[in-house]
């Protein structure tokens, strides 16, 4: 069982990080662990970098930014490359797959066609995010937060019409790690 885990969601304004990292937050709350959301994206809003960060720990979070993140994901290039830095030795990167990455380094690297999952297979590229939550939900494992709660957190904060289409992206996002 974990202590702690503090996870950086980046990509550009408008991919939808910010909802991913309050899916997780509302999913560990809601299955007894504390946890906190914080989000930052620069005046370009959409286009521009921007990055939301969750802690989910087991104990009282003292501080609620992350200060190295066990978990980063990167869904741009510009994303990648303002916040690998933050990323733990020991830490797991998750990149789409046209990410250009540092294969020389010491945390387990996860280069996956997120994009091209939420654009060919869903038909939307505005669930990358959802893809997203369930390739890190897997990462996490259910042990962490109940498959359940975690699709209930993603219904209570998507778009009613979209919910079926959001559990297919979640569904294909754990399908990337499990097989």
């Amino acid at each position: 069982m974990f202590q702690k885990i503090e996870m950086r969601l980046s990509g550009s304004g408008g991919q939808g990080v910010i909802l991913a990292a309050i899916i997780f937050a509302d999913a560990a709350i809601e299955d007894g662990f504390n946890a906190i959301q914080t989000q930052s994206y620069g005046p370009e809003a959409r286009g521009g970098a921007s990055k939301a960060e969750v802690i989910i720990s087991n104990e009282e979070i003292k501080y609620p930014k992350v200060m190295k993140a066990n978990i980063l994901l990167s869904l741009t290039q510009k994303s990648y490359d303002k916040y690998v830095a933050s990323l733990d030795k020991n830490g797991i990167l998750v990149v789409d797959e046209s990410i250009n990455v540092d294969e020389n380094v010491p945390y387990k690297i996860y280069k996956l066609p997120i994009l091209d999952i939420a654009q060919n297979k869903i038909g939307n590229h505005m669930v990358a995010n959802i893809v997203s939550v369930g390739v890190l939900y897997s990462l996490l494992g259910e042990n962490t937060i109940s498959m359940e709660t975690m699709k209930q957190s993603i219904i209570n904060r998507v778009p009613p019409v979209t919910v079926d289409k959001n559990i297919k992206a979640f569904e294909e996002g754990i399908k990337l790690i499990r097989g």
